[in-house]
């Protein structure tokens, strides 16, 4: 890749991991529009990195208490708030891994089109803009049940669809499911922590058990980290402040725009 491609792919992985937009559409659409080379999956595994040591740092507080009361409630048997958290987290996170695992060759090989990203960033867009428009929204945290956490974890499994989005979609269910922007958010962010970390992994397994042995340009890939890792904080940091007053209408007028976008593309070049 040149110079400009790792730029653009890092800060756009870091900016489109946490915003309801899609980050795999976003990574997807470059080289099928503008005919770059692909990034290959050493640079995928790179920019995933600086996103999760991202929302590691920006919760590091939050984090380390749920692993703390989690762990230690494996041998106390005493559930404090965080360990019950850290327990929603699991559990949400398993339908996802599942889908995974059972249906990544199938993703990869028939929905990475534009035609399937279009539809599923105009559809799951519109659905998350009704979630916040006229459902209600005064559960938070506490309000965690299993049934909940099940549906809103079944509902991450559809973001292996590319341009459906992880954290819209995870929280478009929070918010049908009547929790507030603010919860809903910071679910999906901790959400995003165990899923960035398995698709990071299951990219570093194909990649060193793949057959070809492709040269990685080292500093390509740190670049890749550092600029993937600080748009994500900032992202983070400024869409958790935001949140509250913009709501999500600002980002399905987003993907109204590049879904019809790239069908109007689909159509004048076919």
């Amino acid at each position: 890749m040149l110079w400009y491609h790792v730029i653009f792919l890092a800060l756009i992985q870091g900016l489109t991991e946490f915003l309801p937009i899609s980050s795999s559409a976003h990574l997807i659409l470059p080289s099928q529009l503008l005919g770059w080379p692909d990034q290959g999956l050493a640079f995928d595994v790179a920019v995933h990195v600086g996103t999760l040591v991202a929302v590691v740092g920006y919760f590091w507080r939050d984090v380390s208490l749920i692993i703390r009361d989690t762990v230690g409630g494996l041998f106390t048997h005493r559930h404090t708030e965080n360990s019950r958290l850290g327990m929603w987290v699991v559990l949400a996170t398993i339908p996802a891994v599942i889908v995974g695992l059972l249906f990544n060759s199938v993703i990869e090989q028939y929905l990475r089109s534009i035609e399937v990203i279009a539809y599923t960033t105009i559809g799951f867009g519109v659905l998350l803009w009704i979630s916040d428009r006229f459902a209600s929204y005064h559960k938070q945290q506490n309000d965690l049940t299993w049934s909940r956490v099940l549906i809103i974890g079944l509902a991450q499994a559809l973001a292996l669809i590319p341009g459906t989005s992880r954290s819209g979609i995870t929280m478009t269910a929070a918010r049908f499911l009547g929790f507030s922007r603010e919860c809903s958010a910071r679910f999906s962010f901790l959400l995003s922590i165990p899923i960035i970390l398995a698709a990071g992994s299951l990219k570093t397994f194909e990649l060193l058990t793949a057959e070809s042995v492709v040269p990685i340009d080292y500093q390509s890939l740190g670049w890749g980290i550092v600029l993937s890792g600080i748009s994500a904080y900032l992202c983070i940091h400024l869409f958790l402040k935001w949140l509250s007053r913009i709501g999500f209408l600002p980002f399905m007028i987003y993907r109204l725009i590049l879904g019809f976008g790239l069908l109007w593309l689909v159509m004048v070049s076919g």
